[in-house]
């Protein structure tokens, strides 16, 4: 009779962990919250690493960029050469795989990604951001 219930239980809680992958597997390691990668700047850039936060805006135009936040710091991932989207309500916690850089962006790239913006939300002219190969979005 336990046996089923601590198989339920067990498989709950596999479920409760979940993620939706998008674009490549995001190999294992360390993750670091975004907030303490841009804290931390050159020690987190350049480099491929795995970055966590909370999704704060995606894309509305294709679903090709989310804006990663934590702890009130932000970085924009950018899903490599477009080579993969997401959906525009995705909402929640996500675990991104990729490169975390310091961009200036022209006053072109500032109005394309503020009219992007579902919210309305004005593209800083330079920007923290993530060229990812892999997202797991938390479900």
């Amino acid at each position: 009779m336990r046996l089923p219930i601590l198989l339920a239980l067990a498989l709950a809680a596999s479920a409760a962990h979940a993620a939706t992958p998008y674009g490549q597997p995001i190999p294992d390691g360390d993750t670091v919250p975004v907030s303490q990668a841009i804290a931390a700047f050159d020690a987190h850039a350049g480099q491929p690493r795995r970055f966590s936060g909370r999704i704060a805006e995606v894309c509305q135009a294709k679903g090709c960029w989310l804006m990663l936040e934590d702890d009130g710091r932000a970085a924009r991932v950018m899903f490599g050469d477009h080579a993969f989207s997401i959906p525009k309500d995705t909402a929640g916690r996500a675990v991104v795989h990729g490169v975390l850089t310091r961009k200036a962006l022209t006053p072109a790239q500032v109005e394309h990604l503020s009219g992007d913006s579902g919210r309305g939300v004005a593209a800083e002219p330079v920007e923290y951001r993530i060229t990812a190969d892999g997202v797991e979005i938390a479900s």
